[in-house]
């Protein structure tokens, strides 16, 4: 055990990038493709790698695409399940799927989770990625039915989140939720806009229901940031909502970014290992000099308005 211990800490850290474009991103379009996408390190054959969780709702199809990285991230090794109300299809499953030339499973309990206008499930339900009789990775909150099916014990490492990135369609509020402190309970996020009519645009963020910024004049506001306190800890929250009020088409969505800890002012310090830049199209990319632990999570958060 205590082998395995040393050459696990001495793993490279894989570099966790969201690319620029993504196969999940919805395209301008008449159906509404809402998506949440969750980027993971976890310890997959030995290695530190890059697993991303995707859940795809339109109205033709609901379904989960899990995604490991080789050790380099040259090549990707997925998984697809069909997430589909049909009586005739089973909500349980299992499936197989080669790593790097090692065989990982997949199990999965959807038939009693509840959903709450998301593609992703809100609770009562488990997904486990499985490595070496280890569950490297686990979704929900039914964790012990899923030990209990997998026959498997808990990683060594948990699994760590890095990155959620969600698109949601709306007329003028989106909501989603992120969970800022370990903690704590999912915090409850909305942005509510005020973009067409005879007043200025307008712009409101809450988090557990109590307004933390309000941008008035948002023609002239349209991008921007500030950090907020939620339950005592600072969250820095970035917007770009030029789209909204300058987009030809209508059809740009805004983007938002909240990320917890205070403003890296220091960043380039030793000691900062981690950090973070936004691109003009909207991509986000994270890298590392140091150790994994040194990670940090951030929601990045496309709104489109739909009529």
């Amino acid at each position: 055990m205590m082998q395995f211990h040393r050459s696990l800490r001495a793993q490279p850290v894989p570099t966790p990038i969201i690319p620029e474009k993504t196969t999940e991103e919805p395209l301008p379009s008449k159906v509404a493709q809402s998506t949440v996408t969750c980027f993971y390190q976890a310890n997959v054959v030995g290695f530190w790698r890059n697993v991303s969780i995707l859940w795809c709702k339109h109205l033709m199809n609901h379904s989960l695409h899990v995604t490991v990285d080789s050790v380099g991230g040259e090549v990707q090794y997925s998984c697809k399940i069909d997430v589909k109300p049909w009586h005739f299809w089973s909500k349980k499953g299992y499936k197989t799927f080669e790593v790097d030339g090692n065989q990982v499973e997949l199990y999965w309990d959807l038939r009693s989770a509840k959903f709450a206008g998301s593609p992703e499930p809100s609770s009562d339900y488990y997904v486990a990625l499985v490595s070496d009789e280890e569950v490297v990775l686990l979704l929900g909150d039914y964790k012990k039915k899923a030990y209990k099916r997998t026959k498997s014990r808990p990683a060594l490492v948990d699994a760590m989140l890095l990155v959620k990135k969600e698109n949601v369609f709306a007329k003028k509020s989106f909501s989603t939720k992120a969970r800022f402190d370990e903690k704590r309970k999912d915090n409850e996020i909305v942005v509510d806009s005020l973009t067409g009519g005879p007043s200025d645009p307008e712009m409101w963020i809450s988090i557990d229901g109590i307004v933390l910024i309000h941008v008035k004049n948002l023609q002239w506001k349209f991008r921007g940031n500030q950090t907020v306190m939620v339950n005592k800890q600072p969250v820095q929250v970035f917007w770009d909502v030029h789209d909204w009020l300058f987009s030809g088409s209508g059809s740009g969505p805004g983007l938002f970014i909240f990320k917890p800890g205070p403003p890296e002012a220091e960043s380039e310090k030793e000691g900062s290992a981690v950090e973070g830049c936004e691109s003009d199209d909207g991509s986000v990319g994270y890298f590392s000099t140091m150790n994994i632990a040194t990670f940090e999570f951030c929601l990045v958060l496309y709104a489109y308005k739909i009529e």
